[in-house]
């Protein structure tokens, strides 16, 4: 389970989207998700959905990877589409004692999986097609206005790609902890709730030391090469907008207007939200 999770991991390509900005990519994920939470019929919801395959077709990375992260988090798309099918409000369809499905329902539940879905898929090409250093600069370049307020931009940057840099990292270690375990006779499948609790226990204490000791490490080599921030530091790559940049502005314009267009002109089938 714990090898199918490609969270933060990096695939060097030479596609389109290998080759924006970091800065643009990550402006144009915050505009979608904000604009995928505003679909409010299935049209505009068609829309977002479309937007993100040709997204994934643009990154050429392997199909089997982006399956890998949604199968990662089916079984909260899945909880969460059963818990809004029977929250719905209106007349029911079919019904059993207290629980019963309305159209409200259906369409808050499809709603919900898609952007979930649609949401997951679409912060992977994030981390699939920009590298950790480019994500660095790119997190950097964006908060630099708040070092007016005395925010120490650089080190959240850092913080923050060191953290996404090494899950895959401690997922792997995980993995191969639970392996020794299980060469041991360690049992993590059976037994009720608590127990299997309790068998976690060998996994967490030697995970916990081997990343306070990652950590560690980190931080020794960074200060032997005398790393003291980003004041002063120049950069080996600047980051500049190419043709590329603006391009993709220009489509995810159009797309976002097209969303605008079908929430003002077609019939509304869930409210704005979650």
């Amino acid at each position: 389970m714990l090898k199918e999770i490609t969270l933060g991991q990096y695939f060097p390509g030479k596609s389109v989207l290998h080759k924006m900005d970091p800065r643009m990519k990550i402006i144009l994920l915050t505009c979608y998700i904000v604009f995928i939470f505003l679909t409010k019929n299935y049209i505009s919801l068609a829309i977002m959905a479309v937007s993100v395959l040709g997204v994934l077709t643009l990154s050429k990375v392997s199909p089997k990877l982006y399956f890998k992260s949604v199968k990662a988090i089916i079984f909260i798309v899945i909880f969460t589409s059963a818990l809004n099918l029977f929250y719905g409000t209106g007349e029911p369809i079919w019904q059993w004692g207290v629980l019963k499905i309305t159209q409200a329902g259906i369409n808050t539940a499809v709603f919900v999986a898609v952007r979930i879905i649609a949401l997951v898929l679409i912060s992977s090409v994030l981390t699939y097609t920009t590298s950790p250093t480019d994500l660095t600069d790119g997190i950097e370049k964006l908060l630099k206005p708040l070092t007016v307020f005395h925010i120490q931009v650089h080190e959240i940057a850092m913080m923050m790609t060191i953290a996404l840099r090494f899950i895959p990292t401690l997922l792997e270690e995980t993995d191969k902890i639970m392996s020794a375990q299980k060469a041991r006779g360690a049992d993590f499948e059976s037994g009720n709730f608590m127990n299997r609790i309790k068998a976690l226990i060998p996994i967490l204490v030697p995970l916990f030391v081997s990343a306070f000791r990652r950590a560690f490490d980190l931080a020794m080599a960074m200060e032997s090469r005398c790393y003291h921030g980003g004041d002063g530091r120049t950069r080996m790559k600047v980051l500049k907008y190419s043709k590329y940049d603006f391009m993709a502005l220009g489509v995810l314009t159009v797309i976002f207007v097209g969303v605008i267009v079908c929430n003002v002109m077609l019939p509304v089938t869930i409210r704005t939200g979650m």
